[in-house]
């Protein structure tokens, strides 16, 4: 296996014989070793594959200065939740993760603890998220000794959901959470009730919001071709309070991000508005 580039005396960057670039490590695997050099098989103890050329060069800068063992919690994590969200992640997942937890890591040696001010609704509508990042905490205490709080959990729930971004920044992480947060209490306002979180409606609804919100922040338009609003109409007028309601939700999207909601956006808005607050009525009633 010829070695392409050589990151420190452990790791190396390859490639295997579809093409892909990968990251191999190994103790003492390419000590005195150059470029254009073979590595033996036998010597790789763990392997990187990535689809995205640019993303080896990104971790071979960060293992000039970070230990190997991030790259190894990293790996780990990304593989949890590949397995149980059942989406791709994107390949920076790795360098993200490997850059925040040495950081998190070096910062509680030193005794300084960082509160993640999204904990709550980050454990509130990305479940699945805080969970894998939960069980990251766990294969940190592995890796390092070193047992990091809950808070952590939640920032690498946020970089696994701005993995799943497509590469948007983690600032487009930290505004969906804000865009699903405030869409949820003006709902709640409107009819002034709670939401029942245990619902399969609600699931839905924090489905539909999450994409809703993901359009937002990638500033997607989706027009509605002319002549094409008899389902809008039919909702507007059979559906009025939540209709009104989505009303709302759009004029705080526009007001605050600038974009303008379809009304495409408004029909499934209204939709699910209306099947998550109609049931809660019905059960608050009996």
């Amino acid at each position: 296996m010829e070695i392409k580039k050589v990151f420190n005396n452990n790791v190396v960057l390859t490639q295997n014989r579809e093409g892909q670039e990968m990251v191999v490590m190994g103790r003492g695997l390419a000590f005195q070793k150059k470029a254009g050099e073979t590595i033996e098989a036998d010597n790789i103890e763990k392997t990187f594959v990535l689809d995205n050329r640019g993303v080896s060069d990104k971790i071979g800068e960060l293992l000039r200065e970070v230990p190997e063992e991030y790259l190894t919690i990293a790996d780990r994590i990304i593989t949890m939740a590949k397995a149980r969200l059942g989406a791709g992640l994107d390949d920076y997942a790795y360098v993200a993760l490997m850059d925040h937890i040495s950081f998190a890591v070096t910062r509680h040696k030193q005794g300084m603890v960082l509160r993640n001010a999204l904990i709550w609704e980050i454990k509130k509508y990305y479940k699945e998220e805080f969970s894998i990042g939960l069980q990251g905490l766990d294969v940190i205490e592995e890796e390092t000794g070193i047992r990091m709080e809950e808070d952590e959990a939640a920032s690498i729930a946020l970089h696994l959901v701005n993995s799943r971004v497509s590469g948007e920044g983690l600032d487009a992480a930290v505004q969906i959470v804000k865009v699903v947060n405030d869409t949820l209490n003006i709902v709640k306002y409107h009819y002034k009730i709670e939401i029942d979180e245990s619902s399969i409606n609600y699931e839905r609804f924090l489905t539909h919001l999450r994409f809703f919100a993901l359009r937002l922040v990638q500033q997607e338009k989706a027009d509605t071709p002319p002549g094409d609003d008899f389902m809008f109409t039919q909702v507007q007028r059979r559906y009025t309070a939540a209709f009104s309601c989505s009303e709302k939700v759009a004029s705080y999207v526009e007001k605050t991000f600038n974009w303008t909601v379809s009304n495409d956006e408004k029909v499934y808005l209204t939709l699910h508005i209306h099947r998550v607050t109609s049931r809660q009525k019905l059960n608050s009633r009996g």
